[in-house]
């Protein structure tokens, strides 16, 4: 069977790093899986819509009912808001369940991830639910600096986030994370004299992404 990735876009700028790093590592697994399908979802253009008291009745029979297979998440329908809350998560789930690969362009907002992946995250995640042995990359951009060794590492609940989530919930190991860092050194006075070390890392960050991407 032809290999499937799903790309998911969250950064709010139409041109963006994180969205160039995505690309970048999609295009090399294009070019690596001609007969593979890319199925590409833009958080931002498109919005998921936050989780509501239906969603979270589904969530509830599944966790009563002990339903441990997402093929069987629909049987927790049972009101016509469930059915609403249902056909907004089943072609979100349907696409994830479909995906040898997941592709997350997610810049760091505010120490953390983007709410329109958070809500899309919220959306599609159930109880007791592995999506083992499916590989996650996470192609993202910072503002500053929040590697370990920097002052800032302490405050990166982007990446500490991700990995937790993907690793303590879908019981997922095969993360990856490739970054373009200091980004705001093109825009803020104070950190210019940081621009080179930014122009190294979104250099590196590319290098590592066409890797990635014909090896994915």
């Amino acid at each position: 069977m032809s290999p499937t990735l799903l790309h998911l876009d969250a950064s709010a700028r139409r041109r963006s790093f994180s969205r160039e790093l995505g690309d970048t590592v999609a295009d090399a697994w294009r070019a690596a899986h001609p007969g593979g399908t890319h199925l590409h979802r833009d958080l931002a253009l498109d919005p998921v819509p936050h989780i509501g008291e239906a969603w979270t009745e589904l969530c509830d029979y599944v966790l009563e009912h002990r339903i441990t297979d997402p093929r069987r998440y629909q049987e927790a329908v049972r009101t016509p808001a469930q059915a609403q809350a249902w056909s907004v998560v089943e072609p979100l789930l349907s696409e994830l369940l479909a995906a040898d690969a997941v592709l997350m362009a997610a810049p760091m907002y505010n120490f953390s991830i983007p709410a329109s992946l958070k809500a899309w995250i919220d959306q599609v995640t159930f109880p007791k639910m592995s999506l083992a042995p499916r590989r996650f990359v996470v192609a993202h951009a910072r503002g500053g600096a929040y590697g370990p060794g920097t002052p800032r590492h302490a405050y990166d609940h982007h990446e500490a986030f991700l990995r937790d989530f993907l690793r303590g919930h879908y019981a997922v190991d095969d993360v990856t994370f490739v970054g373009t860092e200091l980004v705001n050194t093109l825009l803020d006075p104070d950190l210019a004299a940081l621009r080179a070390r930014h122009d190294d890392s979104r250099a590196a960050a590319l290098s590592a992404a066409r890797k990635l991407g014909g090896a994915l």
